[in-house]
């Protein structure tokens, strides 16, 4: 007989830690790719090997994992293929910061020392978000963890990045890029982030040199006039359709610019003249381009002015020049005024320095034919991105997409396999290292890195062994699903539609998910500088894995962010203390396996009604999961356990347990119900599930997460018992009410008669007589449609059944007028104090929105206990007439 004494008290620490440890070295999730099922597979977001568990992760990874352990149960053929990204900007800051502390940088070492100290760190540090995934409970296949920069991917990008050189689609030229003067390196323009910023605007007079006027132009950054080489007008400005063609004389300078026009310029923007600056201006390099315009650049690397500048600016830093300049114009009385502006400036989405756009060679993927694939793929329905909403947003991007630039100035990294022939001018890409050029000269390697989503586009074929052709991706690609967050829909989704579409020949998902933001209670964005951080791992610790994933699945309503509050899983926490209550209940009384038998020989009206709402229940959770409507699966699964089983059936199985002919079949049912419900929460809670499950008699899986998904019962499907259940709920309902509301006794047995002319509901309710005297407690019970009470009695209704209960010795009426009068004067006495205050309008005037929303909820919430109380004292008063 199994052990069937579940400890008191639910300690989450150890069963979550004795679990995950049994399903990965017991391989509980590693799939055979040549074995039974039907394939379904996942490959993680991989996370930087730098970071940190947010709640975002922690979403990310509950949805991911619902959805393995439920592919699972439905008999697929599941692989969840984790790993972590090498974050080439965010790795290589954390050793410089740690080399800074020694004294020493990364030029002190030179390349071949950092990158043996990077791969260091990360060997002793590198696994720590792969274990806070672990206490999340996610069921990856362990066996496989990948990691963007080990030999087997490094192969991969190599061959991707020669392939496609070979193709004509990898190219090096001068580009005006994104450039971070702090982490010196190259962004692709999705790396760049732009935050609000008041700054000022400068309107400058530009001299025509024929002496006839001048233009005015209006810029927030004008120590970058400096480069101008051009003025542009709208060639339909009837304001400066006389200038174009003339030129003007460029301030401080005196060079002379001519003015040309082109449609680019808006009219209504400050002047409606553009000084154009080829080598510092995303949009100017384009239009230099489009006019043959001269580069000047007179920016650095560094982010200071370069020798072109001026001697009087070299050196200087960008802002240090701005205040020269602004004097310097001031003075020879070219700046007509400064204005306030608000405005966005780009940052490196890194550290957040301010980007300074910047003329240099660099390596690009020119994409535009892979996005016609990927645009495609997503019209035509061979990759669905849920919600549809967010197709909008990924068409725009690929439309508006310019050539991906690949490069960064880095040390850590994947090394561009290109070399170049100082002595002859050959450039050589290949798979593999040459010792020597065809002229026999040495060859020197190019310095820089790959950007690092470069590696990580590749990641649903990589992983599996591409460019091999292993049985992983015989098997599994394209994968089923990928669950992400909106902000890398550019980053990563949309690369890697098109490196496998380009690759592969084939999607490399065929689902896409966009998971919601998880934010505070108020809505606000989680934060450190806020202070509004909820830490997952602080929450596992404290209230347990299964409390924090429930949470998060209750709350991920498709398209719609989540407000957290530690009060919200703490609150789930209480639910899971309710399961395991239930099922230690439950084991008391299955002390050993039931006799064979049917759940569907049971026929008492409560198990009838039981076994008919699992059946729902069965059908609506694999339906909510499959349309990755988490939160409908979540609170399905709550209502069940808490209200339905919990809450009415486990107390009406009680008289069950008294009877020796009702406690077999009873028991029968209780242990199938429990048994499925353990099932279908599993994918949610899997650690609770799982202790529980150990526990129960008589069965041959002792693991739950290779537990199939419940199978069903149509003739358990029964409308007839959950009607006529509901009717006796109602009925104990309204006399639970009734004691609740006259104050009567939770002790004191009290008489009722339920009058009812209709048969069906008087068949009901004497089945369930006993139920009702139960759980109500009724002594003295009257059915029928003749039967009646005194007058002095209380009243309430259900479908079809007059309920009435006699008060003549429950109630002291004079005692329950005199607490209903002390209650409700009360009620008045604050009523005033609050309406007083939500009369004055110097209140309304000056106070917070949200304090003065509180007083008026007050009031509402006060308003309808003051008619709740009324309407009891007049029943009472025509009770008691």
């Amino acid at each position: 007989m199994a052990d069937t004494s579940l400890p008191k008290g639910y300690e989450p620490k150890d069963v979550e830690a004795r679990w995950g440890k049994h399903w990965e070295e017991d391989t509980t999730f590693t799939p055979d790719p040549e074995g039974p099922g039907e394939p379904f597979s996942i490959v993680i977001p991989p996370p930087n090997v730098t970071g940190a568990l947010h709640m975002g992760h922690a979403l990310n990874q509950t949805v991911q994992d619902i959805v393995c352990r439920h592919m699972r149960q439905l008999g697929r053929k599941v692989l969840w293929v984790p790993g972590t990204d090498h974050a080439g900007i965010a790795t290589q800051n954390v050793v410089e910061r740690k080399l800074k502390a020694e004294g020493k940088t990364r030029h002190d070492l030179g390349r071949e020392k950092f990158l043996e100290e990077v791969w260091k760190w990360k060997e002793e540090y590198g696994g720590r978000i792969t274990n806070q995934l672990r206490r999340l409970g996610s069921s990856v296949d362990w066996t496989r963890e990948r990691f963007t920069m080990d030999e087997g991917l490094s192969r991969a990008v190599r061959e991707v990045f020669v392939s496609l050189y070979e193709q004509g689609l990898i190219y090096r030229g001068e580009y005006i890029i994104n450039w971070c003067p702090r982490c010196h390196t190259a962004l692709a323009d999705d790396e760049v982030e732009y935050s609000p910023h008041t700054g000022t605007l400068y309107h400058i007079r530009y001299p025509l040199a024929d002496g006839s006027g001048e233009v005015v132009i209006a810029t927030v950054r004008p120590e970058t006039m400096l480069g101008d080489t051009a003025v542009a007008v709208h060639p339909d400005d009837e304001r400066y359709q006389a200038l174009i063609g003339k030129e003007v004389i460029l301030p401080l300078v005196g060079r002379r610019l001519p003015v040309i026009a082109d449609s680019y310029v808006e009219r209504e923007f400050g002047t409606g003249c553009l000084k154009v600056t080829p080598a510092h201006d995303m949009n100017d390099w384009d239009l230099g381009k489009k006019h043959d315009l001269p580069v000047i650049k007179v920016i650095d690397d560094m982010g200071n002015m370069t020798a072109e500048a001026g001697e009087k600016y070299q050196g200087l830093s960008v802002l240090a020049c701005r205040e020269r300049i602004v004097e310097d114009l001031t003075a020879g009385g070219f700046l007509l005024k400064a204005e306030e502006y608000e405005h966005k400036i780009s940052q490196c989405y890194r550290c957040a320095t301010t980007i300074e756009p910047h003329v240099s060679k660099q390596w690009f993927v020119s994409v535009k034919p892979l996005a016609a694939k990927a645009r495609e793929a997503v019209e035509s329905g061979r990759t669905k991105i849920h919600p549809v909403t967010w197709e909008k947003t990924y068409f725009n991007w690929l439309d508006n997409i310019r050539d991906w630039c690949i490069s960064r100035q880095l040390w850590w990294g994947h090394r561009i396999p290109v070399w170049y022939c100082d002595a002859c001018g050959r450039t050589i890409c290949s798979r593999e290292d040459p010792t020597h050029c065809e002229c026999g000269a040495e060859l020197r390697r190019d310095e820089d890195v790959l950007d690092t989503w470069f590696s990580s586009a590749l990641w649903p074929f990589s992983t599996m062994g591409w460019p091999d052709k292993t049985p992983e991706l015989a098997a599994f690609y394209p994968t089923s699903l990928l669950v992400t967050a909106f902000d890398i829909l550019f980053f990563w989704v949309a690369r890697m539609m098109m490196m496998g579409l380009h690759f592969m020949d084939d999607v490399p998902f065929r689902d896409v998910y966009i998971h919601a933001l998880v934010r505070d209670e108020e809505g606000k964005k989680m934060s450190k500088s806020t202070g509004n951080v909820i830490d997952p791992i602080e929450m596992i610790d404290k209230y347990g894995c299964d409390a924090l994933r429930f949470t998060l699945a209750a709350f991920a309503a498709m398209g719609r962010d989540i407000r957290l509050s530690e009060a919200r899983i703490e609150g789930y926490r209480h639910f899971v203390n309710k399961l395991w209550n239930a099922a230690r209940f439950a084991l008391m009384n299955l002390d050993g396996e039931p006799a064979e038998a049917s759940p569907e020989a049971a026929k008492g009206l409560h198990h009838r009604w039981i076994l008919s709402r699992l059946e729902g229940l069965k059908v609506d959770v694999a339906k909510s999961l499959a349309e990755y409507r988490f939160n409908d699966a979540a609170q399905g699964l709550y209502a069940f356990v808490w209200q339905e089983f919990c809450d009415w059936y486990l107390e009406m199985l009680k008289l069950d347990m008294q009877d020796d002919a009702a406690r077999e079949p009873a028991r029968r049912v209780l242990l199938t119900v429990l048994s499925e419900t353990l099932v279908l929460l599993h994918p949610i809670m899997p650690f609770v599930t799982q202790e529980i499950w150990t526990y129960l008699p008589g069965k041959e899986q002792s693991d739950i997460a290779t537990a199939p998904y419940p199978a069903a019962r149509p003739a358990c499907a029964s409308p007839e018992a959950e009607a006529s259940m509901k009717l006796l709920q109602e009925v104990i309902v309204g006399l639970r009410n009734i004691r609740g509301e006259l104050n009567i006794a939770p002790s004191l047995e009290l008489a009722a008669v339920l009058r009812t002319t209709n048969g069906t509901a008087k068949a009901v309710l004497e089945e369930g007589a006993a139920q009702i005297k139960r759980l109500a407690r009724i002594g003295e019970l009257l059915i029928g449609p003749d039967a009646t009470a005194p007058k002095a009695s209380a009243a309430a209704v259900a479908p079809g059944v007059e309920i009435r209960v006699p008060l003549e010795g429950a109630v002291n009426f004079g005692d329950e007028l005199a607490r209903l009068d002390k209650e409700l004067g009360k009620i008045e006495k604050d009523y005033a104090v609050v309406q007083k205050k939500l009369n004055n309008e110097g209140f309304l005037a000056n106070a917070p929105a949200d304090v003065v929303a509180k007083e008026r909820d007050k009031l509402a919430v006060m308003d309808e206990k003051r008619d709740k109380l009324q309407k009891l004292k007049d029943r009472l008063k025509s009770v008691m007439s």
